[in-house]
């Protein structure tokens, strides 16, 4: 690759917040503070809201089928310790779930802003009772969406992403770091 090729690269990273670019010094992964993640989580708590209610007008029965299965597999998951696995399914859920609502400005945000908590949010699956606590949550958002109940999806949503907010708050608040 050219070297104007990377620098229009890292240009797009920087205004996406995944790089910082320093004059002379290069460019280096921005780091995000927990305070910061917490206010990304916020926004992404509205947005994520929004694209549920969406999906629960447009759902398809296909569509439900495979959020049922989706469900029942991080039943499993849960149930067998498989946390990695069940992090893996979280993300397909999600994913699924902005396909079906097809907001196309909203899930390119959401993406923008998954990508600057990436580190935050897999070591946040990994936390010892986090699956356990955030099935249910799933489970309800599944519900919602296949009973074709655009307020309680955006309801379920929103309860979920405020767990993981209440989650990343008792963190900061004991000085700890993901």
């Amino acid at each position: 690759m050219s070297r104007f090729n990377i620098r229009l690269a890292l240009q797009d990273l920087s205004g996406e917040g995944l790089v910082e670019i320093h004059r002379n010094r290069g460019a280096q992964v921005r780091k995000i503070s927990l305070a910061e993640t917490i206010e990304i989580t916020q926004v992404r708590m509205v947005l994520e809201g929004l694209v549920a209610a969406q999906a629960a007008e447009r759902v398809t029965d296909a569509e439900a089928s495979e959020l049922d299965e989706i469900g029942l597999l991080m039943r499993r998951a849960v149930e067998s310790g498989e946390h990695r696995r069940y992090s893996d399914l979280n993300h397909r859920l999600h994913g699924l779930v902005r396909a079906i609502a097809g907001h196309a400005t909203a899930d390119r945000l959401i993406g923008t802003l998954r990508a600057q908590l990436a580190r935050h949010q897999f070591m946040l699956s990994l936390l010892p009772g986090r699956p356990q606590q955030s099935l249910p949550q799933h489970e309800r958002i599944i519900t919602a969406i296949r009973e074709r109940d655009p307020a309680g999806a955006e309801a379920a949503m929103r309860e979920h992403i405020a767990s993981v907010i209440e989650v990343l708050r008792s963190l900061e608040e004991n000085g700890e770091r993901l």
